[in-house]
């Protein structure tokens, strides 16, 4: 299977995220639509520090890390139809989660398409649809509510 070209590359989502190894859950952006949509991927490897955890025996990935690597997807979609890059005193906020579902797990092995809507933003507040899927499978849903914030 070839890769999906990349609409941002690692290098291009290191200057619009703040997260870094190994918290960064997002590795290519492969669809971005303005002000609408971005899809990308995570590509679940044995080495990821949280395995040797959860479970040894069973390996799978940690659920709210896999809302966490949708979140980073709808930050990603924020700075990017923004056309911002972070700044030492710009950070994005969790600030609610609702409807979330696991549907089966993410294993080892598994390439997660990560997908953000953008449903509405009031207030300075962003909702966003998310889904992960591997494969054709939906493993999780959930709605995403995050805010963007000046620190001093």
């Amino acid at each position: 299977m070839t890769a999906a070209p990349a609409v941002l590359d690692i290098h291009k989502i290191l200057k619009r995220l703040p997260h870094r190894y190994p918290f960064l859950l997002v590795d290519r952006v492969i669809e971005f639509e303005k002000d609408k949509r971005l899809k990308a991927i995570k590509n679940v490897t044995i080495n990821e520090p949280f395995f040797s955890g959860h479970f040894p025996a069973r390996p799978v990935m940690p659920g709210v890390l896999i809302l966490e690597a949708l979140a980073q997807t709808a930050a990603l979609l924020s700075f990017e139809s923004a056309g911002q890059d972070i700044t030492d005193n710009m950070v994005v906020y969790f600030v609610g989660i609702d409807g979330a579902r696991f549907k089966r797990p993410v294993e080892p092995g598994d390439q997660m398409v990560l997908q953000a809507e953008l449903d509405r933003a009031r207030a300075g507040i962003y909702k966003y649809k998310t889904k992960a899927f591997v494969g054709p499978d939906v493993v999780t849903e959930a709605e995403l509510m995050c805010t963007m914030r000046q620190i001093d």
